[in-house]
């Protein structure tokens, strides 16, 4: 099974390539099964793949694939071969699980769109699963750079579906130019590392690592993680992901849950023997996670646009991850990608169920009320909302806290606390868009006289108002919610902490990662424990207390503070200062460019040799009237000027 490896990405390519010639001509049931498919059967493919690895013996489970030389100069080759390994495998199973899932979500959360468009979003998907497949699979810099680059690709031609539509356009854009800014960095530290060691593959580079000078070092991985700030949403390039949302909300999920942000926690992970060797990178990764973990929970706390809240609330968690990373804590970040994919995937599909019911309605303020009428949706969204807000035993519970843990443990104890309030804010924001979408008074509208149509992004009106009428999603949207729901409840029982019982995930990675022993006794670890559980349901109390008990506390807050809630609400302004910054002096400078340099200069220069070639020929055809006396005078004045330099000689 371990030879078939390739089957794993080639599947997801072979639908992407099916659907994009042929889904014009085929119908749309056919469309969805063959995207569909692909991503079920990659996923069938990785868990017996899974299987394989686990069956043999926990020293050997490393499998190097090799399925061709890519490039062969000289010395120097580089060949198309994927690494299978613990890490590997499990990111393998979490893009082509959860990947399946929002799939089979899509069809019925799509089934609007025009077929065309049908056809195309699906050709996206696969594509963009097989672009993360590549990533995660490859075995050297090179390939993992090629699915770095194609993941990218993919988030602008789905962020912009809609292209018809400004805001989206405009978002796919600036996803596309943002992350470029961190690419830039990550391509640098491919090249500098294949100047370096004079190969790009892995297992070569790490076996060579420590007798490289760790200044050196230090500049590699600083480059590598600028493309891991670009791709996976941290400060300063975060600004791309929350606008990203105006993409149709099965990409909010894909991106957010299985795809391209966490390929930034997984580059840093994969090149743990880098960043081992340099203290002060890793120090600069964990401070970067933990200042935005923070910081965009901030944000969240009064953001109205529920989509928006998960977005901030993603780029939080991308924040915890890193935290782990860069704290040597490798098994804790990934074993919090994982969880963090079941339940914010479930939340972003729940968020696109909401839409879906509620004719597009995504702002807070226009819903309420929607328990009764989605019980489905509202018992998994509540699933999801307990597990990132760590509630005891849910996924998020055992990921969040053995972060926090082993910041604590390694001596980060402003990180930790960092951390702490940071998961009070989580429980907080998210359990206030729980409220205000699910419980309180209704605060839209019915009108059972006009039927129910969706256009493209599922948004209507009706003389400008939104006229609803709410009801549960179909099956193959809810489905997905419930199996997702189920993951969310139990997914942390892999990673239990030791004071709780055996940490399954832990000896799992040590193939890959050393051992992370957090050296703690069980009476810490248990306050560990209850301050984080505390935090948690400090936070969802104050939002039952100000949205459900007394929900003219808010406003009042939001008076009384005006000043800080503007800052929160205008999202610090970075949105503003980088348009004004980049956006609007980068256009002058253009504009310079163009008039300055492109117009008067670089045209003037052509335009005035035409100009003085014309001129010049007007002179010299005068020369040639065709009369013998003008040429014989033209010999005369040669004949002056020879004989007169002869003589001056």
């Amino acid at each position: 099974m371990i030879n078939s490896l390739w089957l794993i990405p080639a599947l997801p390519l072979a639908g992407a390539t099916i659907n994009a010639i042929f889904s014009r001509k085929l119908p749309r049931w056919l469309v969805s099964v063959i995207a569909c498919g692909a991503v079920g059967a990659s996923f069938v493919v990785s868990l017996l793949a899974f299987f394989a690895m686990q069956s043999t013996d926990e020293h050997h489970r490393v499998f190097n694939v090799s399925l061709f030389t890519w490039i062969p100069v000289a010395d120097f080759k580089v060949d198309v071969a994927f690494l299978l390994d613990p890490l590997s495998a499990l990111m393998l199973l979490v893009v082509t699980g959860v990947g399946f899932l929002i799939h089979v979500y899509s069809i019925g959360y799509m089934d609007a769109e025009r077929d065309d468009g049908y056809g195309h979003f699906f050709t996206y998907l696969n594509l963009f699963i097989f672009s993360m497949l590549m990533l995660v699979l490859g075995s050297n810099y090179l390939l993992m750079y090629v699915g770095w680059e194609l993941v990218g690709l993919c988030s602008y031609l789905l962020i912009s579906f809609w292209f018809h539509k400004p805001e989206a356009a405009s978002a796919g854009k600036k996803a596309f130019i943002t992350t470029r800014v961190g690419d830039f960095g990550f391509g640098l530290g491919v090249l500098l590392i294949f100047t370096t060691f004079g190969t790009l593959d892995f297992a070569d580079i790490f076996a060579h690592a420590k007798l490289i000078d760790q200044s050196l070092i230090t500049i590699i991985t600083l480059l590598l993680f600028a493309g891991a700030v670009g791709k996976s949403a941290q400060i300063p390039l975060y600004v791309w992901l929350p606008d990203a949302m105006e993409g149709p909300t099965p990409v909010s999920a894909l991106i957010h849950a299985a795809t391209m942000v966490t390929a930034g926690v997984y580059m840093v992970a994969r090149s743990h023997a880098l960043f081992e060797l340099s203290p002060f990178s890793s120090e600069v990764v964990a401070w970067t996670g933990a200042l935005t973990a923070i910081y965009t929970a901030t944000i969240a706390l009064v953001q109205m646009d529920l989509k928006r809240v998960l977005a901030y609330s993603t780029i939080s968690q991308l924040g915890y991850m890193f935290v782990a990373v860069g704290i040597g804590a490798y098994g804790a970040g990934i074993f919090h990608l994982m969880t963090h994919a079941f339940f914010k995937a479930l939340l972003f599909l729940g968020a696109g169920s909401v839409m879906h019911a509620m004719n597009g309605i995504i702002d807070m303020r226009q819903l309420g009320g929607l328990r009764a009428k989605m019980p489905r949706t509202y018992i998994t969204f509540l699933a999801a909302a307990l597990a990132i807000a760590g509630f005891p035993f849910f996924a998020g519970f055992f990921s969040k806290d053995e972060i926090l843990a082993s910041a604590f443990a390694t001596g980060h104890t402003a990180i930790w606390v960092i951390g702490l309030i940071t998961a009070g804010l989580t429980a907080f924001y998210i359990f206030r868009a729980f409220f205000l979408t699910f419980h309180t008074e209704p605060r839209w509208t019915t009108d059972d006289r006009r039927p129910l149509t969706e256009d493209d992004s599922h948004r209507s009106s009706v003389n400008g108002h939104r006229s609803v009428h709410p009801h549960e999603s179909p099956a193959v949207m809810t489905i997905p919610l419930a199996i997702l729901a189920v993951l969310s409840v139990i997914g942390g029982f892999a990673g239990m902490p030791k004071v709780m019982g055996a940490n399954f995930l832990e000896h799992y990675f040590e193939p890959v990662f050393k051992p992370h022993d957090l050296h703690l006794a069980a009476s810490t670890e248990w306050m560990l424990i209850g301050a984080s559980v505390a935090a948690g349901l400090l936070g969802i109390a104050l939002a039952y207390w100000f949205y459900i008990a007394r929900p003219t506390i808010p406003v009042t807050l939001a008076r009384r503070f005006s000043g800080i809630y503007n800052l929160l609400w205008h999202k610090y302004w970075i949105d503003e200062i980088y348009s004004w910054l980049f956006v609007d002096k980068g256009y002058r400078l253009a504009m310079f460019l163009w008039q300055v340099l492109d117009v008067k200069i670089i045209d003037g220069a052509a335009n005035g040799l035409g100009r003085a070639t014309a001129a010049l020929s007007r002179v010299t055809r005068s020369w040639q009237s065709g009369y013998a006396r003008a040429y014989a005078l033209m010999m005369l004045i040669a004949t002056v000027i020879v004989l007169g330099w002869l003589i001056l000689r």
